[in-house]
């Protein structure tokens, strides 16, 4: 046996993860879909008015849209890492530490699905 194939999870394994990712990708385009609706609902009710309260609404607006942003541009690199794990689960690289090369475990992967490091490169790059 290959060092690789101690290594690699096997087919029934990596099908497992593809089922989670889907997902957990389908939640995530589904959220950054709704976050696009409220920020164009957030900018059809802006109105033009001169009154320091309409000052104050549109403040609040511009910071919530600015909010929303930031929330879609995080959801988007999300659905990216996601969508970069399924290609590592065809090209038969995911679950495989980019740092040591070894296995990642079974469970961080579940919880962290799109991850290409193991808790122990994480955390010696944390140090």
């Amino acid at each position: 046996m290959s060092q690789e194939e101690n290594v690699r999870y096997s087919d029934e394994e990596l099908k497992e993860f593809e089922v989670l990712i889907n997902e957990k990708l389908d939640n995530a385009r589904n959220e950054l879909k709704y976050i696009k609706e409220s920020l164009t609902r957030t900018s059809e009710y802006s109105t033009d008015s001169g009154s320091p309260v309409k000052m104050l609404e549109d403040g609040a607006d511009t910071a919530e849209k600015e909010s929303l942003t930031q929330l879609a541009a995080r959801q988007q690199k999300f659905i990216s890492q996601l969508e970069n794990a399924l290609v590592r689960i065809k090209n038969g690289t995911y679950g495989i530490c980019i740092d040591t090369g070894k296995r990642i475990g079974k469970e961080r992967l579940k919880a962290v699905p799109h991850t290409m490091h193991s808790i122990e490169a994480k955390l010696a790059k944390n140090k």
